[in-house]
């Protein structure tokens, strides 16, 4: 999902040359990107080191049922699948109070936890897939980002429909927890693509936005802190985006 924190606007410096803005700008996108791609990758290692090792068992055991061996998760698992929730509820809370080391070790240990929450996906799907898919996810990321960057239309209007139609995908989501349809579930991945790759440009643009009016006022302390706020939003992007795609298009193992 989507994460947009509210800074104090200031004004843009008149005595700024468009040349050292736009140095700025690039350096500032260049860390905001280093910082998502850093996290992903540290996700990525957890939930691979975690499946792939017998810390495994105290995730998602093996469990006899009447339909044979299947793994089961233990409550732990269910702490680590809402741990991102809450750490997501930190940052945003505490985005005027945190500093911005507290922002960056909160940010590791979010990205640590989101990869302890997505190791079922290697019990639900084959490696091949998964590698498959995030390539394909990396790059509609990218060319969508690079639109958001690039593009001179102004996206505000068509981000808040896509926040819109984000809470109406949580609300039928939380339905068809009781309903268990797949043709709903089809429908959600489908339409959640298109809503998670329509807020990666809107996010993006909104980056770019915000670096415009806060650069100068701020600088490099807040940038610093800004960056890892503004990291999260397209990691979040991304994750989701990942998750729907893997649903659509993933392969189930066997067993």
């Amino acid at each position: 999902m989507a994460y947009s924190p509210q800074y104090e606007a200031y004004p843009r410096s008149s005595a700024a040359t468009t040349a050292v803005f736009d140095a700025g700008l690039r350096a500032y996108m260049l860390r905001v990107y280093n910082w998502m791609a850093s996290g992903l990758l540290l996700t990525g290692v957890v939930a691979y080191g975690i499946a792939n090792t017998p810390l495994i068992n105290a995730f998602y055991p093996l469990v006899q049922t009447p339909f044979g061996f299947a793994h089961h998760p233990t409550m732990l698992a269910m702490i680590a699948m809402f741990a991102p929730l809450a750490f997501v509820l930190v940052l945003s809370l505490g985005v005027n109070r945190l500093s911005t080391t507290a922002a960056q070790a909160l940010f590791w240990v979010f990205c640590a936890a989101m990869g302890a929450s997505l190791t079922n996906i290697f019990l639900i799907y084959t490696s091949e897939s998964i590698v498959r898919v995030f390539f394909i996810t990396a790059a509609t990321f990218a060319a969508t980002s690079l639109y958001g960057y690039a593009t001179k239309t102004d996206l505000t209007k068509i981000g808040s429909f896509l926040i819109m139609g984000l809470f109406g995908i949580i609300i039928a989501s939380l339905v068809n927890l009781f309903v268990q349809s797949s043709a709903l579930q089809f429908a959600l991945s489908i339409i959640g693509v298109l809503v998670f790759t329509g807020l990666t440009a809107y996010d993006t643009q909104r980056i770019k936005s915000d670096y415009q009016q806060f650069a100068y006022a701020e600088g490099f302390g807040g940038a610093a802190k800004r960056s890892v706020y503004d990291a999260l939003s397209l990691y979040l992007n991304f994750i989701n985006l990942f998750m729907l795609l893997l649903q659509l298009m993933g392969n189930r193992n066997n067993n």
